[in-house]
């Protein structure tokens, strides 16, 4: 059977944080992932023994016209490769999701505070789940260089822009 198309509840919401589709400087700022009030809170008992959440939320900024089926170079830059819509981490591809690893502050209430998600203020949460190490990645993660070299300054301080 082929699906077509899926449909997700929306579990939380960013408060606070970035405002703005910055591209970098999204390190050190802190925001809450506000679970929404049909869900009871026993669902986050035992999140606040972990370090890192694995967080789905969805580019809500962006919209359909946006979606670019073809290949491109990274932020418009002709230095890096043209490469195709699954490559690029943005608001262009068809599901317009993102994952996003922030580490857990503190649990208060429905409020988990976090910091080094790169959601913005008011984005939709799909789904968020405790970080298991035994989930990342198996092995080395390889790539091409111009990803360190886009992504150099993303995780700098935001205080630094």
């Amino acid at each position: 059977m082929s699906v077509e198309r899926i449909e997700f509840p929306v579990v939380a919401d960013v408060v606070g944080g970035h405002l703005g589709r910055l591209d970098d400087y999204k390190g050190g700022v802190e925001s809450i992932i506000r679970l929404r009030p049909e869900y009871p809170l026993e669902t986050l008992q035992g999140i606040e023994e972990f370090s890192h959440l694995q967080v789905t939320w969805y580019f809500s900024a962006g919209s359909a016209a946006d979606v670019a089926l073809h290949a491109r170079s990274p932020r418009d830059n002709p230095a890096w490769p043209a490469t195709g819509t699954f490559v690029h981490h943005n608001h262009r591809r068809p599901a317009r999701l993102a994952t996003s690893f922030p580490r857990l502050l503190r649990v208060d209430g429905r409020d988990l505070h976090v910091v080094d998600l790169d959601a913005d203020d008011g984005t939709p949460v799909i789904d968020f789940v405790a970080c298991f190490k035994e989930m990342l990645p198996r092995g080395p993660v390889t790539q091409p260089a111009w990803p360190g070299e886009m992504l150099e300054d993303y995780w700098k301080d935001a205080q630094e822009r």
